[in-house]
């Protein structure tokens, strides 16, 4: 089931700063970001092996995740220093984004087009 964690940050007069190594349950093999997003949303997708960190890293959006069981969560990604972490078997998509959201996707697997089903859960 996905999973929101909080990433460490620090904040001084300077700005602030946040820390992702070591905060992840995976290692990262790939990185890619979204961005310049309309109404018709993304993901709409599981994997096979693939987990995956979204950091909405300006602006906001909603994160739906479908377990194996039905269940849908909804996760509002709305801060940098949130992680949420989304296990390969969650049928997940985004919506709802507000002007100039970047999401940050952190895989653990490279990319392959075999590892995605495109298929939810009934």
């Amino acid at each position: 089931m996905a999973q929101i964690i909080n990433l460490k940050s620090f904040k001084d007069t300077r700005g602030e700063l946040t820390v992702i190594e070591k905060a992840l349950p995976f290692p990262i093999k790939r990185v890619y970001y979204i961005y310049n997003l309309n109404s018709d949303g993304r993901g709409f997708h599981r994997h096979k092996e693939t987990v995956q960190a979204l950091i909405c890293i300006s602006g906001s959006c909603d994160v739906f995740c479908q377990s194996k069981k039905s269940e849908t969560n909804k996760f509002e990604l709305k801060s940098p220093n949130q992680c949420l972490i989304i296990p390969p078997q969650d049928y997940h998509w985004m919506t709802n984004f507000s002007p100039n959201t970047i999401i940050l996707v952190l895989a653990s697997k490279l990319y392959d087009k075999n590892d995605y089903i495109d298929e939810s859960y009934e």
